[in-house]
């Protein structure tokens, strides 16, 4: 029977979901490493492995899951991320854009002093880098425990997929579809350098995503009109304005639309100082007058649950309250949804340490082409789908053997080595 270690948040919903499906197979608990516990010096890799008496070196496998919803874990990888970090916590192995230095960084201490304020945005690049410097530990760690750690999603992938300027670069580079990129992130460091590209190569309507956002967080849906000047902005993030400290960010559970030039250049800024990914507007397909994209799940190069979500805006994240359909639901025909799971297929195929992303597939409006949007590492938090009667965890944890088989077989090649960068 396969031993687990979670890496994630006890008692919140992707942890509590994980659990109940292993009771439902009659599988033993994960053994929980809590995030806090990590964060804090209180725990280790190599201590949860020990409790489980592990024959020789064998290996469990490892899951990370995704580190929020918890304040507290939010604000020591934001202090982990910190420039005054003691040196031996700097490992950035994994941090792509790590010689970018952080806007108006935090130290070490300040950052374990922030109050939480239900919404706000702290410190996006620097919640990145601790995030990115915690799976650098993790990665080292497991490479000393065993010869071949097993990873349901490898850090270095992870960190790839949650770098929406590495995963756009990987998926191009692999010959999928994927929406045009405006320019590299070193060529829009601000918001008139943004303009000024649109202008040139004639792409009016972008899509800037921070770089390390999820969900809905940090994305704009941007246009601007070359003969007038005119612009829209449609996002959920919005500012406060204080007169004698700096503004406050935050996300919004409903999308703004902005008009006014002052507070658009005030949010592209903050989000390309951050790190964005800007890319060409893929005009959806529409339902019943609503856009619509698809979350695909890939679970061991098969695709299996998915879910349309439905908005009357750009955005169409489930958090905004955007409708979910199921794809027959929908009435979409049995060769577009086989060409949404190959696609998704084809994406998670370009991160070779991976066992299962959820897959943001777009269809282009009229002629309902698959793009590719963005990978999830952490997408499999669907609820109320099931495949072939089981619902995302629990397919997941019954895939687990083939999945470890073939990795063994790979390594015994000699090809799931490295990192991907």
């Amino acid at each position: 029977m396969e031993q687990l270690i979670l890496i994630g948040n006890p008692g919140n919903r992707r942890t509590a979901g994980l659990q109940e499906a292993r009771r439902q197979l009659g599988m033993e608990p994960a053994r929980v490493i809590p995030y806090l516990e990590l964060l804090q010096g209180n725990t280790t890799l190599a201590e949860a492995a020990a409790k489980l008496r592990l024959p020789g070196d064998a290996a469990p496998m490892l899951r990370i899951d995704a580190p929020g919803e918890d304040f507290q874990v939010e604000r020591m990888l934001i202090s982990l991320g910190a420039p005054d970090v003691r040196a031996e916590h700097q490992d950035e192995r994994l941090l792509a854009y790590g010689t970018i230095p952080d806007p108006h960084p935090l130290g070490e201490q300040e950052a374990l002093s922030i109050r939480e304020q239900t919404g706000r945005l702290y410190h996006p690049s620097q919640w990145f880098r601790g995030f990115m410097r915690l799976l650098g530990r993790l990665e080292r760690e497991a490479e000393e425990l065993w010869p071949y750690p097993f990873w349901v999603n490898a850090p270095q992938d992870i960190a790839c997929m949650f770098d929406k300027r590495v995963t756009g670069r990987i998926l191009s580079e692999a010959g999928l579809p994927v929406p045009k990129l405006l320019a590299p992130p070193e060529e829009l460091p601000h918001y008139e350098a943004l303009r000024e590209v649109m202008l040139q190569k004639g792409m009016h309507r972008i899509f800037v995503k921070l770089a390390s956002g999820s969900g809905a967080c940090g994305v704009v849906a941007y246009q601007l009109n070359p003969r007038t000047g005119a612009e829209v902005a449609v996002t959920t993030l919005g500012v406060e304005q204080h007169l004698t400290r700096p503004p406050v960010y935050y996300n919004a559970i409903k999308p703004y639309r902005y008009t006014e030039q002052k507070t658009i250049r005030q949010l592209l800024n903050w989000l390309l100082t951050h790190g964005a990914h800007v890319e060409q507007w893929v005009a959806k397909a529409t339902y019943q007058g609503r856009a619509f994209d698809v979350r695909q799940l890939v679970v061991d190069g098969q695709a299996c649950h998915s879910i349309a979500r439905l908005s009357k805006t750009p955005i169409t994240n489930l958090h905004l309250k955007s409708e979910r359909m199921g794809l027959k639901e929908m009435g979409l025909p049995e060769e577009i949804r086989q060409a949404v799971g190959e696609c998704a297929e084809q994406a998670l195929s370009a991160f070779p340490h991976s066992m299962l992303a959820g897959v943001d597939v777009l269809l282009r409006n009229g002629s309902y082409t698959p793009v590719v949007g963005e990978l999830n590492p952490f997408g499999d938090l669907l609820y109320r789908v099931s495949y072939q009667g089981y619902g995302t965890y629990a397919w997941e944890l019954k895939r687990l053997p083939d999945f470890r088989s073939w990795k063994e077989r790979s390594l015994a090649g000699g090809i799931a080595g490295g990192t991907a960068t």
